[in-house]
């Protein structure tokens, strides 16, 4: 087999800068505040170092930015990097908390080529603006000892990966430092070296754990890395620094994300009616936002508008730390009815969600309102108004074909009829209805048009004579 490894020297720090146009260096230290961990190009340029002491480091940059280790926020931060890559590759396995391994030897053929992956892959982080050491190897160990030393080469030679494997110094290949004095001591210094010692002398001078980890790099004791699969959900956070104070600076942000909730529904084939915004505040409750859509929905454009919208009838409140957006509900997609094989029809349906969608996002959920058929015989009370709820393009529409022919035009109140019809076109229709609730009617009605030219709906009434009761148009 062949493995492909991803290191992401700082992976934290990337997504900073992905969230927000920041200038300047940028540092990640330990939770006690003392040492650097990760350092931006900018920051590593003043010469500023993993394992620095942070005096030191401020020393040499008096206006470098200083994040705290999140140990749960840098392990959502590579499930997001497994979830995009999960598109190119079926075996990915997590090897937290700053690198990934995919499985590509059975992805030549598809790619047409090792370059042709290599370069798949080192494209989809350019697009990401994300930094990682690439490595292969034919066991997932050797990939990811070369990648974690950005010896890494576009090769499928093993002779090849174990001499670059072979010239890596023994710290580089997870040695702990008692062993490597150790071994020192006796002229040994890289991998090669101690990859030429006899077997015997092997299992002599190294633990159990060092034993075992040279034979896992050299393929000769099995490895297996279970794969992983991704939730049934979408999630992805920015931070900001400095802090948000207006809703225009959440948006650059919200826009990256969005373009990639795009990608991961298009590639899943599916669509979303509903968005959860939640922005952090540094000293005040979190808000909570939840976009809903009259429809299924993926376009990244869209959503963003809407967001848009929603945020200018919710100003913020206080600055914004970080956002997130989630999504958990997802629908099924089908293709636009009336569209032709190249996809130049109008969808009207789409046209007709997206704007009910930004009306609501402009004047609220409530403001506007369907008209939907109700159980009741007289006309008057036929129909119901209520807000217009989220549906699925998978939702039933009602048979009206058979239904009676009604006006578009219903008065509020029938009309008396001043004089006869001049033709008749339908009828009679009898409905007799309302003995339930004491607004009984027993009326004929037909289809009629007046000495004017006009088209009606009138009725009979047994008791009161003849009326108008709508318009056709």
């Amino acid at each position: 087999m062949l493995w492909l490894y991803l290191h992401f020297p700082h992976l934290l720090l990337d997504h900073v800068r992905r969230s927000q146009q920041t200038q300047g260096a940028l540092a990640v230290v330990d939770l006690a505040g003392q040492a650097i961990l990760q350092v931006c190009p900018e920051a590593d340029h003043l010469g500023i170092r993993p394992g620095m002491r942070l005096k030191t480091a401020l020393g040499l940059a008096p206006d470098l930015v200083i994040l705290h280790l999140d140990s749960q926020q840098e392990a959502n931060l590579l499930e997001e990097q497994a979830r995009w890559l999960y598109r190119y590759a079926a075996h990915i396995t997590l090897s937290p908390p700053h690198g990934l391994w995919a499985e590509v030897s059975s992805l030549q053929r598809l790619y047409g080529g090792l370059p042709a992956v290599w370069q798949t892959v080192e494209q989809a982080l350019a697009e990401r603006q994300l930094t990682a050491w690439l490595a292969l190897g034919h066991t997932p160990l050797a990939a990811q000892l070369l990648a974690q030393a950005g010896k890494g080469e576009c090769t499928a030679d093993k002779g090849h990966i174990l001499t670059a494997l072979g010239k890596l110094p023994l710290v580089a290949a997870g040695f702990d430092e008692k062993s490597c004095t150790r071994l020192h001591r006796l002229g040994l210094n890289t991998l090669a070296e101690v990859f030429n010692l006899p077997a015997r002398e092997l299992a002599r001078r190294l633990s159990p754990e060092l034993l075992a980890r040279i034979q896992k790099a050299q393929g000769t004791r099995p490895d297996p890395k279970s794969p992983w699969h991704p939730p049934h959900r979408f999630r992805q956070r920015a931070d900001f620094i400095p802090e948000v104070e207006h809703a225009q600076g959440l948006l650059f942000a919200l826009q990256r994300i969005l373009t990639e909730l795009e990608e991961d529904l298009c590639w899943r084939q599916q669509d979303t009616d509903t968005l959860h915004l939640l922005l952090q505040h540094r000293h005040e409750e979190a808000t909570r936002l939840t976009l809903r859509t009259t429809g299924p929905e993926h376009r990244a454009e869209s959503f963003l508008k809407l967001l848009r919208l929603k945020l200018d009838q919710h100003p913020l409140r206080a600055p914004v730390i970080s956002l997130s957006l989630s999504v958990k509900r997802f629908l099924g997609r089908e293709a636009p009815v009336g569209q032709d094989l190249l996809g130049d029809g109008q969808d009207l349906n789409e046209a007709w969600h997206t704007l009910a969608s930004r009306l609501q996002a402009r004047l609220g959920t409530e403001a506007l309102q369907q008209l939907a058929p109700r159980a009741d015989h007289r006309p008057e009370f036929a129909w119901t108004a209520s807000a217009i709820k989220p549906a699925s393009r998978h939702s039933e529409t009602p048979e009206v074909s058979g239904l009676p022919a009604r006006p578009l035009w219903l008065l509020s109140t029938p009309h008396p009829l001043a004089e006869p019809p001049a033709r008749w076109f339908s009828g009679p229709e009898r409905i007799s209805a309302g003995w339930w609730d004491g607004q009984r009617v027993h009326r004929d009605y037909y289809i009629a048009q007046l000495s004017s030219g006009q088209l009606a709906w009138v009725f009979r009434d047994i008791r009161d004579g003849w009326y108008i009761h709508g318009w056709f148009g």
